[in-house]
């Protein structure tokens, strides 16, 4: 019993003493390696999808119900990223009840929202996807993966929640695992079902659905056992109202990088039917799937970022939360560079295996030549939102994800396709990732002013734990 007691201390104390490149490969690595599989996933469930069923409008059609997909991963971020940075940061302040407090509360409210978005859906379907850029083409593939996916949504929204809080309270590599279990299972049930069984794009629903019930499992026993660093408690599950909305206040960031990324595309595919139709739509897939890999990983090493760098500012250690941001921002632009190159440079390989009509793979070679040109930019912008958040700071968050999503994009989607037509709306997002960065850097500027006069601050106090920092 001892030995059980001991482990969750030793995860809290590497957190505000190991080094800090060791530490944020630690918690990175898992999350990356979860991350990337669940964006192979969805790059070879596209693939089968676009090669099982012989008629381009399916592509578009999958394109349709991607605004909403993104929306459940929105509403579990809501509670998810709120969740694991308040965990953070009481276990820096070594307050481990308020973080039983926290995954109580949280529970309820995961299931609640997953419960209300899919009843809402049903009801509203069509008139939400028609919204969402659905042509009478289009529309038959989009509405029958959406009757069938929606009930594994509620359970997908619970474990976007819930593994959020179990790499926050130290367990990194079983919060890989999550992503991992779901993306393989996916990947053979998707092709048997699709290939096998010649269920038609219901298959591939069913197989997302019998996915996510496996990975909801998999999270939620996590906290039933009373050995790991946290578990659900009796006497925490009574709504904590200033606790639930200091968890909705930072996961509100995120939330808002998802949903507005829906209403962006909702307005993106609308715009891209008046100027380029269906085709035009379907391109949006190839480009979508081709970055998801290579934002998903800046996401990893973020979420790998997020424990070390809240655990260091709630107990004070301000050098080692500035490290952390250098070494992962740094990583982050490497790694969003890569995608802007191979991008650029290949892009008839990349729509080629996506798609098999010349029409839109010429389409979607126009679309990815442009839209990656400054996509190396992408990398810096998504870990100085997310340090922002570690940091508990959601305004700052918020904004920063408004900046590109809605303060930028959406007039540049009105300007430009008047006077490039369809490259004008392909033109708005490398212009909007250049814009928004330069917003990042002023504000990182500001916040990394004030954090080193804390930590001049801290060191003057009490020198010997200054230098125990770094």
């Amino acid at each position: 019993m001892a030995k059980n007691n001991k482990e969750p201390q030793d995860r809290l104390y590497e957190l505000g003493n190991a080094p800090i490149g060791k530490l944020l490969f630690k918690y990175s690595l898992p999350a990356v390696i979860g991350t990337v599989v669940s964006a192979i996933y969805n790059i070879i469930d596209s693939i089968v999808i676009g090669h099982a069923i012989d008629d381009p409008n399916v592509v578009s059609g999958i394109a349709v119900t991607f605004p909403v997909m993104n929306l459940v991963t929105a509403l579990g971020m809501l509670v998810g990223a709120g969740a694991a940075a308040r965990v953070s940061i009481v276990m820096g302040q070594n307050d481990r009840r308020i973080a039983e407090i926290i995954l109580g509360n949280c529970v309820q409210l995961s299931l609640i929202i997953g419960v209300a978005y899919a009843t809402l859906f049903y009801i509203f379907m069509d008139p939400i996807l028609k919204m969402f850029g659905a042509s009478p083409n289009s529309l038959p593939y989009a509405r029958e993966f959406m009757v069938w996916v929606l009930p594994g949504c509620v359970l997908q929204n619970l474990t976007f929640s819930f593994n959020n809080v179990m790499r926050a309270s130290g367990y990194p590599a079983k919060a890989m695992y999550t992503n991992m279990i779901g993306a393989v299972l996916n990947c053979i049930l998707a092709p048997l079902f699709l290939f096998g069984f010649h269920w038609g794009i219901r298959g591939a629903a069913i197989a997302t659905d019998i996915s996510m019930t496996v990975t909801a499992i998999w999270v939620m026993s996590h906290f039933f056992n009373r050995n790991n660093t946290l578990h659900f408690e009796h006497g925490t599950y009574r709504f904590n109202w200033p606790i639930i909305r200091s968890v909705l206040y930072i996961g509100m960031a995120p939330f808002l990088i998802n949903a507005t990324g829906s209403a962006i595309n909702a307005i993106v595919n609308n715009t891209l039917m008046k100027y380029g139709g269906d085709n035009a739509i379907a391109s949006v897939v190839v480009f979508n799937r081709f970055v998801t890999i290579f934002v998903f990983t800046i996401i990893g090493i973020c979420q790998g970022m997020q424990p070390i760098v809240g655990y260091n500012y709630g107990s004070g250690r301000y050098k080692r939360l500035m490290k952390t941001f250098r070494l992962a921002a740094i990583t982050g632009v490497i790694i969003s560079t890569t995608g802007s190159i191979v991008g650029h440079f290949n892009p008839r390989a990349i729509a080629s295996m996506f798609m098999q009509d010349p029409e839109q793979i010429a389409c979607a070679v126009n679309c990815l030549q442009i839209t990656t040109l400054t996509f190396w930019m992408v990398g810096f912008q998504i870990v100085t939102t997310n340090f922002f958040q570690s940091l508990g700071m959601a305004g700052k968050s918020i904004f920063l994800s408004l900046t590109r999503q809605i303060i930028f994009m959406v007039p540049l989607l009105f300007i430009l396709p008047r006077m490039w037509q369809l490259d004008g709306v392909w033109a708005s997002y490398p212009i909007s990732d250049f814009l928004s960065t330069v917003v990042a850097i002023i504000l990182l500027t500001k916040q990394l002013s004030h954090i080193r006069i804390m930590a001049r601050k801290r060191s003057e106090e009490t020198p010997e734990q200054a230098a125990h920092d770094l």
